[in-house]
């Protein structure tokens, strides 16, 4: 049995659950999403709980069991209080600027670097050099934030670039001198 998958995800108030088959929307104080979940899991709501349980014991059904709790548990929690993912800019030069809703940066190439938010992303700029990418969806923040940090990506020589708040970046020695 699955630990994760076996685990009910509560729904807390403010937040309702409708389950259609395999079609589960959640609707919250953020917003609203819907996803269509495997169907080798059974997906059921008992009170203030959602029970995700597997059709069969199918190698697919185990693999989806955890899978389809997690996303729902995430859905849940994103449209009660959402997600946000930081990064940081390091770099003489380097910095960044939010104008309307797109995000202006100044990365080290001849132009600036713009990043338009899909919908329901929303971007803010802390001191020039923190980006904090906000939303409901766990997965589109995450994503955002990674094509983020392609822009560039911090090298391992001077460190240089865009990386997530917190992340060691592996340094190298550089020429050996004389």
């Amino acid at each position: 049995m699955s630990r994760i998958g076996k685990k009910p995800v509560p729904v807390p108030s403010g937040v309702t659950v409708s389950i259609n088959a395999q079609s589960v929307v959640v609707k919250g104080p953020k917003g609203e999403l819907s996803r269509i979940l495997p169907g080798e899991v059974n997906i059921t709501q008992e009170g203030e709980q959602v029970i995700v349980t597997r059709q069969d014991e199918s190698r697919a059904a185990r693999a989806c069991h955890g899978l389809s709790r997690t996303l729902i548990a995430n859905m849940v929690e994103g449209v009660s209080k959402g997600f946000e993912k930081r990064l940081e800019i390091k770099g003489v030069g380097y910095r960044a600027a939010v104008k309307g809703k797109t995000l202006n940066m100044n990365l080290g190439y001849s132009h600036p670097v713009e990043f338009e938010p899909p919908k329901g992303i929303e971007f803010k700029v802390e001191n020039n050099t923190n980006i904090i990418v906000s939303g409901i969806d766990k997965e589109l923040v995450g994503t955002v934030a990674a094509k983020i940090r392609d822009a560039r990506p911090p090298e391992p020589y001077k460190g240089k670039g865009v990386r997530y708040l917190g992340e060691m970046v592996r340094r190298k020695a550089g020429k050996a001198g004389k």
